[in-house]
């Protein structure tokens, strides 16, 4: 039995590969089945532990000369559930989407909506005028827009004497 270098996938989550002959099922189907290494429990901890992390919002980011514009979907979040907060370059946007429970679990024939809380962090490409930036919701279309600053605009100072 030759030893294959392990792939990217089997050193990032511990798993090993089980030779064709040592698996019926894998022989059947001419695959190399992939198990986790460990007792069930070890996994079943590591599920837990990523259940409690935010979802993920999805955003469009792009710009126009005058600013950069952040979209995102956000229906059915009430805006006191909302959080966005700004630097110069970085924008972070939370929230939490509450289920109303209108059936019973095994009454679902299908479960695709995300509920729960969500967060987002986005490292902007320039520098925005925190003051001036804004925040609109358009029928559960999160609007941000964040005016660029401009660096190359100069002002003169007056010189007083004290």
């Amino acid at each position: 039995m030759s030893k294959e270098k392990k792939s990217f996938f089997e050193r990032l989550t511990g798993t090993v590969r089980m030779s064709d002959e040592s698996s019926d099922i894998a022989s059947e189907k001419n695959h190399k089945k992939i198990v986790p290494r460990g007792d069930a429990a070890d996994v079943t901890s590591w599920i837990d532990e990523e259940s409690n992390l935010d979802g993920e919002l999805t955003v469009d980011v792009y710009q126009t000369p005058e600013m950069i514009v952040v979209k995102s979907m956000i229906a059915g979040v009430r805006p006191e559930d909302l959080d966005v907060s700004i630097t110069r370059d970085i924008v972070t946007i939370r929230g939490k989407r509450e289920e109303e429970r209108t059936a019973n679990d095994e009454d679902y024939f299908a479960r695709e909506l995300y509920w729960g809380s969500f967060s987002r962090t986005i490292a902007l490409p320039e520098e925005i005028d925190v003051e001036e930036s804004e925040a609109i919701e358009k029928h559960g279309l999160l609007i941000l827009k964040l005016p660029k600053l401009d660096k190359k605009k100069q002002s003169r100072l007056k010189v007083k004497t004290v």
